[in-house]
């Protein structure tokens, strides 16, 4: 048996969270380290901090004392939304040192190719000079609306266009940076949240659907972007704060490839803060639902939804925390350079029924992130 894979957790918050616990539960992992930004955290221990029992690793904010564990790969889940540059500054000391990373952070880097040029040519040297690796990824961008889409291309004659809907309410979601401040939720209607600017939309959700164009065969024009938003009628509370009556209480946005003059690839988010605002926007049987909508030949639908109606954000959360945990061994075999889904062989998982089948032995219930405090899904990973 080859030895464990040893990693870093960087952060500790909802997929931190979830990774620590994995990395403690999956024999092909060490955890050797965590990485929090927070000085009230320092020296506590870590699974303490993700909600579990005691593991012995001690949180840290040293970061030079990680990097010089030189670990097998860093599993990076910082906040990306308002840090984008010091995240990439990170990653380059991490890929210079020779560490893979994963991340689910800087959701544009799913696709490198859709990406900033000088930011990808910064990354692949600091890939060259270490001689790693460094893969992004998460449940959307990072799977829904790209490799999934890609996937479910392969039934297709003829495609007109597609279209990947994310219709979820964000009431758990305890960031009120993004909530408030990215999103726009509980403004004025005639405030221009950090969403709206111009660019910012597209260094997200652009690159996932030049992804699809780019493995289609399939130029696009130009990639435009919409933003509409509601207001609720009442205060909301929600798990971020409170939104005030007469302020956005839901947002609509597209990201959307052109091709011969038709809205051909789009990401389009529907997101509430309760259910019952903007009835007339796209809804689903069931919160917490991705639908892709292909129409051509032939036309389908394929629709999934995450965990229960009382905890599909949880569940979201975990499968945001696998789609990078689970890429780590293939990543850290993979040659020096950014990579994306469509570069590695696919990302199962490994032992997963094995663990499931020791559970059950020992009459543990399988744990989702609702055994871990503050545990939530992050809204563009």
């Amino acid at each position: 048996m080859a030895d464990p894979l040893r990693v870093v957790q960087w952060s500790s918050g909802g997929v931190g969270a979830i990774a620590v616990r994995v990395f403690g539960e999956h024999p092909d992992f060490a955890l050797e380290g965590v990485f929090v930004h927070d000085p009230e955290k320092e020296g506590r221990d870590a699974g303490v901090l993700s909600g579990l029992a005691e593991n012995g690793v001690l949180a840290t904010r040293d970061r030079e004392a990680l990097i010089a564990l030189s670990p097998d790969c860093i599993c990076y889940s910082a906040s990306g939304e308002s840090r984008p540059g010091e995240c990439i500054d990170d990653f380059c000391e991490m890929l210079a040192a020779g560490i893979n990373v994963v991340s689910t952070s800087v959701p544009g880097l799913v696709h490198p190719a859709g990406f900033d040029a000088a930011t990808v040519e910064r990354l692949e040297a600091a890939c060259l000079e270490g001689s790693a690796s460094l893969y992004v990824s998460g449940i959307e961008p990072g799977f829904a609306a790209d490799e999934l889409v890609l996937t479910l291309s392969t039934l297709c004659h003829r495609i007109d266009s597609v279209r990947t809907q994310e219709i979820f309410t964000y009431g758990d979601y305890p960031v009120p940076f993004t909530i408030f401040e990215v999103f726009g939720f509980g403004k004025p209607l005639e405030h221009r949240c950090i969403m709206e600017m111009p660019g910012v939309q597209a260094s997200a959700w652009a690159p996932p659907v030049r992804m699809v164009a780019d493995h289609l065969g399939v130029e696009l024009e130009t990639i435009r972007e919409t933003y509409e938003k509601r207001a609720t009628d009442r205060d909301l509370e929600i798990a971020a704060g409170t939104i005030p009556a007469g302020t956005v209480g839901a947002v609509r946005f597209e990201t959307i490839g052109v091709v011969d003059g038709r809205d051909a690839i789009v990401i389009e988010h529907v997101n509430r803060a309760v259910p019952d605002i903007a009835p007339d926007w796209p809804t689903a049987p069931r919160d917490g639902t991705y639908r892709i909508l292909f129409e051509g030949d032939p036309s389908f639908q394929n629709e999934f939804t995450l965990g229960g109606p009382d905890d599909f954000s949880e569940q979201g959360m975990i499968a945001t925390t696998m789609r990078v945990v689970n890429a780590i061994p293939y990543v850290c075999a993979a040659a020096p350079g950014l990579v994306s889904s469509m570069d590695l062989p696919r990302l199962l998982p490994r032992r997963a029924f094995e663990r499931a089948t020791s559970d059950e032995r020992r009459g543990v219930r399988p744990r989702g992130s609702r055994g871990i405090r503050g545990a939530r899904r992050t809204p563009a990973c």
